[in-house]
């Protein structure tokens, strides 16, 4: 079966999603629709499929659509999507407040259509992947790193380690109970540095830091557990299992102590782009 699907939005993330959809046979690209003619045009050309205005200038039939408008339109293009028939996966961050987000999920629940949200790291194959070897986390520790970038209006939180609070709450099988966060702003109206720290009703602690300022990118996760430190590099698309297997410690007298670890890299039974 073939699911026809309609990208709102034409800037830089609706440009990927069009790319994505026009390469999956399982998916036909049937329109891209932006109020910038020029850019939406150029999608469209670019990927072969028809240009529209507005959602309510789509003339073919749509199984489902994906929003990829700014943030604060969310709410408005998500429901009239909905009002439509189509099922609607939005991008994240899913809706700028609390309220609206929960108005996006009533009008999914009215209409009966699937409402889903493009939290693409998930599908990451590291991510995949990581249950397989994490089981009982004590600590992790997230690192998101890009170079800065005027396109972005978003703050770091909703950006970028959004993805992250995701992966550790996946992880955690356990509920927060406790949150310590600091932002810094150097270059932009939003916070370009986040740190927080998260700590979990079953003991364990997260520390995630996000940075849009980083001279490189950098998506990092450790995960230590009692008998093994899980270091998941998500660009890379590698996990590395490090664990101690034994350790000596010489006669009285000597300073010295002797320890032998395995490090493991696992084959990944998820491969290729997200």
């Amino acid at each position: 079966m073939t699911v026809s699907v309609v990208v709102v939005g034409g800037g830089f993330m609706g440009t990927n999603h069009a790319r994505i959809l026009s390469a999956l046979p399982e998916a036909q690209l049937t329109a891209v629709v932006d109020r910038d003619q020029t850019r939406g045009r150029l999608v469209a050309e670019e990927f072969g499929c028809d240009y529209a205005a507005s959602m309510d200038d789509v003339a073919v039939h749509v199984d489902a659509a994906i929003v990829a408008t700014p943030t604060e339109t969310h709410r408005a293009v998500a429901v009239q999507a909905l009002a439509r028939g189509w099922n609607v996966l939005v991008e994240k961050p899913f809706a700028p407040t609390i309220r609206e987000a929960e108005e996006i999920v009533s009008a999914a629940e009215d209409a009966n259509r699937i409402l889903a949200v493009g939290h693409i790291e998930r599908f990451n194959p590291v991510c995949l992947d990581l249950p397989r070897f994490v089981t009982e986390p004590l600590f992790i520790q997230t690192r998101r790193l890009s170079p800065y970038s005027e396109r972005v209006k978003e703050g770091v939180v909703r950006d970028m380690m959004i993805h992250d609070i995701d992966l550790v709450l996946w992880l955690a099988h356990s509920e927060p109970v406790r949150v310590a966060a600091d932002v810094s702003s150097w270059r932009s109206a939003t916070e370009d540095l986040a740190i927080a720290t998260i700590v979990f009703a079953s003991g364990l602690v997260a520390h995630l830091t996000a940075t849009r300022v980083g001279q490189d990118k950098v998506r990092q996760m450790d995960i230590l557990q009692h008998e093994s430190l899980v270091n998941a590099d998500l660009l890379r698309q590698d996990i590395t299992i490090r664990r101690q297997a034994s350790a000596e410690y010489p006669e009285s007298g000597a300073r010295r102590l002797k320890e032998a670890s395995v490090m493991e890299i696992p084959y990944l039974e998820h491969r290729g782009e997200p």
